[in-house]
């Protein structure tokens, strides 16, 4: 049973089986952690809705002089503005950014929802 796990492992690292299109080269990845997207509705989510699918890939901007938080790590797609990594979840991300550390991100789900904070979801991972 042990060969399975790690064959199940094996393709979840590289992507297999998760909703990322077939055209997409697989990447091997350490996956840090999947979040909701905040601030939906404040920025570009709302106008790029009908662009933005899973598996598109994010750009993650620090925001170190944010006033309202220092941890603040900014979500990009194609040079929009389109939210936030959660407060509640953006100390490591923060702390991996100022070290030096490459992280990359992509959409992981994009989904109809009542409430704003759930229709994007992303994975910040670490490429290897």
């Amino acid at each position: 049973m042990p060969i399975v796990t790690r064959s199940i492992a094996v393709l979840a690292v590289l992507g297999c089986g998760l909703g990322v299109a077939a055209a997409q080269p697989l990447q091997a990845r350490i996956v840090m952690q999947s979040s909701p997207l905040a601030g939906f509705r404040h920025y570009e989510a709302p106008n790029l809705w009908d662009q933005v699918q899973p598996g598109d890939e994010l750009a993650l901007v620090r925001e170190p002089d944010n006033p309202h938080d220092r941890n603040a790590v900014r979500v990009e797609w194609r040079n929009f503005k389109l939210g936030y990594v959660p407060r509640s979840q953006n100390q490591a991300v923060a702390r991996q950014l100022d070290r030096g550390t490459k992280l990359a991100a992509r959409i992981s789900k994009v989904q109809q929802a009542r409430a704003p904070n759930l229709r994007i979801e992303l994975e910040i991972y670490v490429p290897l």
